[in-house]
Order: C-alpha cells, then sequence, then structure tokens
C-alpha cells in the first residue's frame, strides 16, 4: 500500500518556518493502531490523515474525513495540522471547490481560501477562570518567578492558559525553558493536556501584534508545538483571529509544502 504524504508548514510564508505537520491522503480508512504508528514514525506534533467522503479523489471532493494523531495518541482538534491539510487539498491537488468541508471529533469545520491565506471557521472555547493556588507546583514549573497575571483553563480542550504580567517583557517569555519531566510531575491527573503562556503584545511596532504566545504539552508527548499565535518559538510563524458574532472563530494563516513523498506501508 502506498499512501501520498507532505509535509507542511502551518502559519507562515516561509519554508522550514511556523508550525510543521504531516499530511496524508487516505483512500480507505486504516486501522487505528496504523494511524498511530505512522504519526510516530513521522514524529511531528500532529499528523493528519484525510479521508474521502462520497467524492471521486481529493481535486474534485469537497467533503472529507480528517483525524489528527501526535506521536503519542490522538487529538480531538488541531488548528495547524487543519490548515495544513487544506493547504494540501487547495495548492497540491488543485481542488476546485471554494470551500472544503472537513468531518471531525469535534464537528465539521469549513477552509476556505482568501487572497494568500486560508480561513479557517472554528468552535470559540471560551475558558473559565483557574485558582492558581491549586496549581502552584506546575505554574512554578512553566514560568518560574516570572510575575502572573491571570490563569485560566479550558475544560473543552484541557488546556491551562496563564498570562503573563503586562510589565512583562517579550524576552521573559522567550527565554521560558520549562522541562518536560518537571511538567508531567506536577501535573499527572490528566485534567490538563497543554499549557499555554501568553503575554501582551506590541500593536504599535512594526509589524505590530496583538499577543505573544508559547505551548507547551508533553502531556501530548509533544513539549512545544511551535505555533499558536505570534510565537515566540524559535521557528517564529503569525496567524490572525476574528471571533464572531455566531460564537465561531475565524483562524487566518497561510501555509507552505516543503516535502512531498510517499510512504510504502
Amino acid at each position: 500500500m502506498e499512501i501520498p504524504i507532505f509535509t507542511v508548514d502551518s502559519f507562515t510564508d516561509l519554508p522550514f518556518k511556523g508550525n510543521p505537520a504531516a499530511v496524508c491522503l487516505i483512500e480507505n480508512e486504516l486501522q487505528d493502531d496504523l494511524y498511530q504508528s505512522i504519526a510516530a514514525e513521522m514524529n511531528l506534533s500532529e499528523t493528519a490523515f484525510i479521508t474521502r467522503r462520497n467524492s471521486m479523489d481529493f481535486s474534485s471532493g469537497a467533503r472529507f474525513g480528517l483525524r489528527w494523531f501526535t506521536p503519542t495518541c490522538e487529538m480531538p482538534l488541531c488548528g495547524h495540522a487543519t490548515l495544513a491539510s487544506a493547504a494540501v487539498l487547495f495548492y497540491m491537488k488543485k481542488n476546485v471547490n471554494p470551500v472544503l468541508v472537513f468531518e471531525t471529533m469535534r464537528g465539521e469545520l469549513y477552509v476556505h481560501q482568501h487572497e494568500e491565506s486560508l480561513i479557517m471557521d472554528f468552535p470559540l472555547n471560551k475558558p473559565n477562570p483557574q485558582d492558581q493556588h491549586e496549581i502552584k507546583d506546575l505554574l512554578k514549573a512553566v514560568v518560574g518567578d516570572v510575575p502572573i497575571q491571570d490563569v485560566c483553563f479550558n475544560p473543552t480542550t484541557r488546556n491551562l492558559i496563564i498570562c503573563l504580567a503586562d510589565t512583562c517583557d517579550r524576552s521573559e517569555l522567550t527565554s521560558l525553558k520549562p522541562e518536560a519531566k518537571s511538567l508531567l510531575e506536577n501535573e499527572s491527573t490528566g485534567k490538563i493536556k497543554g499549557v499555554i503562556v501568553t503575554m501582551k503584545g506590541d500593536s504599535t511596532a512594526q509589524p505590530g501584534y496583538d499577543f505573544y504566545s508559547r505551548y507547551f504539552s508533553p502531556w501530548l508527548g509533544v513539549l512545544e508545538d511551535p505555533v499558536c499565535a505570534y510565537q515566540c518559538s524559535s521557528r517564529g510563524g503569525e496567524l490572525g483571529l476574528e471571533i464572531r458574532d455566531d460564537g465561531r472563530l475565524n483562524i487566518i494563516g497561510r501555509a507552505q509544502t516543503v516535502l512531498q513523498g510517499t510512504l510504502k506501508i
């Protein structure tokens, strides 16, 4: 069996920047353990698997199945690997449809082209305030002595969100070096699957950004996911967000396909 596979850098217009994801085009459903084995072999933060839904091919179909796997587990939702999947269909397979629909564990996701960018229609998952004292050891393991302004938790995505104080400098975010072992030791309940550390950006700079962030998720086999806003990771990357009145979120970004090949199984 041969499976077309692509490596795509999401949320960037430059190769080898942004957030990389592998994308596989699947003619027929595979066993779950094979999906997981492929993702482990690719060893990227996410590998996406696109399957056809009542369509002749990947160039003419408008509706597809989509699943995402980290090297260790399946994910219920992933932004950058969805962007990468749409980029493969639109740019590499020359899909003719104005809008692509992906059937996922979290419902239908829509992606369309706008000029040189792709716009994803995602659910807006609002977080709740989190008592800092309950997780003080984890907070210490993530940010050390850097001052914190606010902490929230999203029960849907199971992400903890740490907002650094407005007095913090961007260098304090970029210099964070949490260790996977320490994070895992200080959160072993299974409640938290990822930690977002964010801070106020500088909208007056050129280019200007509303906020900066980093994302750590050793619980999913990924110490740091490279892009989840204007990202202060070594790879960089940026995306746009639009909160809509209907309770949905537009995520806007670009993507570059950097590798194309075939898996032989």
